[in-house]
Parts: structure tokens; sequence; C-alpha cells
């Protein structure tokens, strides 16, 4: 099957898989220390919703704002300066307001669903929108096939935005589905980055909902398992709990510890070494325990050093793996 972008944009890159605003952290570090253009991010497609009417794509864009230097920097998503004036007008019709949307993220989400009527797919789409905004790191999304994070609640099943952006994430947890994974495949581009790869780093996102997406498309698993070049994790759980996000109470669900080693458990037989805060740096032998080798460095990127410096440290530790 025929590649969609150019083999330069696909090959002989970092690998990045990526979440939303944990992965967006630390490829903005990336950015600032590597050439861009080595850079490979494969972005999950689980969180996309269609609302009032728009395809809106929140982790593609997340990553894209962020390293375009116009993401809302208090929130990690959504676009800085921006004005609600449609969202104030939707609201007056009567329409629901629960998904907040920026008068420029709209602009996004209404080009967007134009060309997907026009027949361009995601990966055509995203590297437009990327070009567009000056952006040199290769994004992918995981899929051009439907795929919806559902989570079940008491209450019943809802999609994953649904659960935490109106529901506030505060619902018990009772299942995660990942709907229409069985029918769909990972792309050729994401296949063909995860061959040529020069390393492979699975990024500070939920493991079950951002990164477990990406990992259950046929072959994605199994690519990586069966690797020739180094793969590494960064914990996003430090101290036993998550730094954004909904982590905590998903990982209960998933009979998966909270902790460090509960990633690195998870995680076993697809990387060769984890990541893991300061704080955490106790659970180091019971990691390497498992056949992994440990970094323990400062895993919080609340700024553009930090990023950089987590960035630069995974690049080192990743060179010193077989």
């Amino acid at each position: 099957m025929e590649t969609q972008l150019s083999h330069n944009d696909i090959t002989h890159k970092t690998v990045v898989l990526s979440g939303g605003v944990g992965a967006a952290r630390f490829l903005a570090g990336l950015n600032q220390i590597v050439d861009p253009t080595s850079i490979c991010a494969i972005i999950n497609t689980g969180d996309d919703i269609e609302f009032h009417g728009l395809v809106i794509s929140p982790d593609i864009d997340i990553v894209m704002c962020t390293l375009a230097g116009i993401i809302h920097p208090g929130q990690g998503w959504g676009i800085i300066d921006d004005s609600d004036h449609c969202m104030s007008m939707l609201r007056t019709l009567g329409a629901p307001d629960w998904f907040m949307l920026g008068d420029k993220d709209l602009a996004l989400h209404i080009q967007r669903t134009a060309l997907r009527k026009q027949g361009l797919n995601e990966t055509q789409i995203t590297d437009r929108f990327r070009r567009a905004f000056g952006v040199n790191v290769t994004l992918l999304p995981m899929t051009h096939d439907s795929v919806q994070t559902h989570i079940n609640t008491p209450a019943g099943e809802v999609h994953f935005q649904e659960y935490l952006v109106r529901d506030r994430a505060k619902s018990q947890i009772t299942g995660i589905h990942y709907h229409g994974i069985t029918g769909a495949h990972a792309t050729p581009d994401v296949l063909h980055s995860l061959r040529s790869a020069t390393g492979i780093i699975i990024a500070p996102s939920n493991p079950l909902v951002s990164v477990g997406t990406i990992l259950a498309l046929p072959n994605v698993r199994q690519l990586i398992a069966q690797r020739h070049v180094p793969a590494i994790a960064i914990s996003p759980i430090v101290g036993g709990a998550a730094i954004k996000g909904p982590a905590v109470a998903m990982l209960n669900y998933a009979g998966i510890e909270v902790s460090a080693l509960g990633i690195a458990r998870h995680y076993q037989g697809l990387i060769d070494g984890m990541v893991i805060d300061n704080v955490d740096a106790a659970l180091a032998p019971a990691i390497e325990a498992l056949g992994m080798a440990v970094c323990v460095t400062d895993t919080i990127m609340s700024d553009d050093m930090r990023k950089a410096h987590l960035a630069r440290t995974c690049m080192e530790f990743m060179a010193t793996l077989p």
C-alpha cells in the first residue's frame, strides 16, 4: 500500500507515540533540541468527535498548535487570545455549549470538515495544516478509519469527550472501549515510520485512552515489539498521581498500579527503557528487575527549559540503549 506523504517526511525519524497535552509539551521540548524534520509524531485520533456538524481532532490540534506556538498556555488546549463570538451566538440559539470552541479554533474544524468532504484524508489534511502553521515536525494521525473511545459509566456509555469535558471526568468508570478498532488499520505512513524509525518514544500520555488506542491498531504493537532500534517510555505518573487528566481513575479501573512501576509493567515487552521522575527514584530497582533500563530525571515540563531538558535527557538515554 502506498504512503500518502513523501518518504523523506516519514523515513528515519525519532517516532513519538502521542496523545494530547503531555505529548505536545514533550514534542515542544524535542523540537528545541534536535532538527524538527527528524521527528515524527503518531497521534491518537480516538478522541475525535463531531460537534456542530464539524470534525474535531483534539489531540492532533493540541500537538500542532503547541508546536506552532499558538496554544493557550494556561489550558494546554485551544488557541491563545481567541474569542468566543460564535459559541456565544450558538448558546443564544440553544445549541449545546459544553465543548468550548473559540473562533480561531472553529476555523480549523470548518476547514478540516470541508477538506474531508472534498475527499482528502486526515493525513493529507494534517500535513496541509502543519505546513500552514510552519510546523516542521511530521504529524501522522494514527488511522483514517473511525475509531472512537467510549467510557462506560453507571449512567450509560458516553464518548470520551463527553466523559472528560461535559461530565468533568466525575463518573465512575466501568468500561473503556475503542469503537471501530477491530475494522481499523494504521495508515501506511504510520507503519512505514515505525519500520524505518531510528528510535521510538512513548510520550507521557494516558496509557489507555491515548497511547492505548494507537497500540490497539493491527500491526502497531507487533512492529514496536519487533523493532531493531531503542524504544523508551516516559511515565505520565509522578509520585502516584497523574500530571494531567483522568489517568488515575482509568488505571484503577484497568487494574494497573498507579505508579511509574505500574506504567513500566504495562509497557513491558515494548520498550527497552523507562524514564521516571526524581520523586520516584526508589522504584528504579523494581523497574530494572523487569528487564528495562531506567533514567531518573525531572519530568515536570512546566516551562520551555524543562521541556528541552527532558527531551535532551531522553535522547541521550536512548543513545545508551542497544
